[in-house]
């Protein structure tokens, strides 16, 4: 019985597949069934206001699991363009061409919008202010900043465990949070000694929400002096999802490590292939009688072939890379004109392969504080 139902299950599926019917005569033959070409859905280019006439703009399809790619000078994208990673910062005239891409479906139709803000050199464009008038410690604007976590060293050997906001697991605690905006409209971020040997600390970012290319980048921050401790603002590639570190390139705009010295000082980087741990530095000294440890606003001047790093004025840079800096450096590779956007890092560390260990004199808790980030028209 069931050998028989098999025998007419088969021959009905043999003739569907022949385009033959049941009877007789000849003259039928095979028929070809033609698999529907499906095109990905072209990208939708959403704009929000940022400041005096930028925009942030996100793009998306509609088309699950596409990857967008597109170009700012009006040319067609391809898949060699600059792939789509977060909302990114318009501040200059461009024109943005789009294109999505997903397996197995043909590329979709070029969307394509221009922009043209006129800004001003020096205008503000986009900042965070942390203003806060809940009358409680706040979490920083969660549209802006998320967070690395864990206890890995991060490639430093450091010792805390990072804790976003909110998070209960031990050695991270609500009760303590280790990054918030204060009711003083500060951004703390506060590295602590929760028992011995164990630390806790904070390391905010922007990457998948908010990035920028060219411009002036300035943060003004107080940062702790003590051993151990290593206080950071620095900015990478988003782009560092496809082409990893160093390929994406590693801006640092402040950095310093350890308690005071005499001048006291720090320090402006910059990272990419072939320049890591031989990477581009330089060290500024604060003029006699400050410390690193007060107010001060340090920034950095982006531009087409040149970085430049300033602290509190910006017509005084205190060192200039370009990519003739990588001269006679053995396989470098200058990636700050990629087309990519680069995302924005706060963090402040304890320990690790450049500070060494706390000690008893290390002081905790002890705080960064950021009082703005901001960028400008360039």
């Amino acid at each position: 019985m069931r050998k028989g139902r098999a025998s007419l299950a088969v021959g009905l599926l043999s003739a569907a597949l022949c385009g033959c019917g049941g009877g007789g005569g000849g003259g039928g033959g095979p028929t070809s069934t033609s698999i529907p070409i499906i095109q990905a859905a072209a990208p939708v280019v959403t704009t929000a206001p940022a400041q005096n006439g930028a925009q942030v703009i996100t793009l998306s399809s509609a088309t699950s699991g596409a990857a967008i790619y597109y170009t700012e000078d009006g040319s067609t994208p391809t898949a060699s363009s600059p792939r789509y990673q977060a909302p990114f910062l318009v501040a200059t005239n461009l024109t943005l061409q789009a294109v999505a891409m997903a397996p197995g479906d043909t590329g979709s139709a070029v969307t394509s919008q221009a922009f043209a803000p006129n800004i001003t050199s020096g205008t503000l464009v986009w900042s965070d202010e942390f203003a806060n008038a809940t009358g409680a410690d706040a979490q920083p604007n969660p549209l802006v900043w998320t967070y690395d976590t864990g206890d890995g060293g991060f490639g430093n050997s450091e010792l805390e465990t990072y804790c976003a906001w909110g998070a209960a697991t031990a050695p991270c605690t609500t009760a303590q949070p280790s990054a918030y905006v204060g009711t003083d409209g500060y951004l703390h971020v506060t590295a602590q000694q929760t028992s011995p040997g164990v630390y806790t600390s904070a390391r905010l970012k922007t990457q998948g929400l908010f990035g920028f290319r060219y411009g002036r980048f300035e943060v003004r921050a107080q940062v702790p002096e003590g051993q151990g401790l290593w206080p950071a603002v620095w900015l990478m590639g988003e782009n560092i999802a496809t082409v990893s570190w160093p390929a994406c390139g590693e801006q640092d705009v402040l950095e310093r490590v350890n308690g005071a010295l005499t001048p006291d000082w720090t320090s402006g980087s910059v990272h990419g292939t072939g320049f890591t741990s031989n990477g581009l530095g330089t060290v500024f000294n604060v003029p006699a009688g400050q410390t690193a440890a007060q107010w001060h606003t340090y920034g950095m001047i982006w531009s087409p072939g040149s970085i430049s790093y300033y602290v509190d004025d910006p017509t005084k840079p205190y060192v200039t890379y370009t990519p003739a800096s990588l001269s006679g450096v053995s396989g470098a590779v200058w990636p700050f004109d990629g087309s990519q956007n680069n995302f924005i890092i706060i963090n402040l560390a304890v320990g690790g392969t450049w500070p060494g260990s706390p000690n008893t004199t290390t002081v905790f808790p002890s705080q960064m504080l950021v009082d703005y980030v901001r960028v400008y028209a360039n």
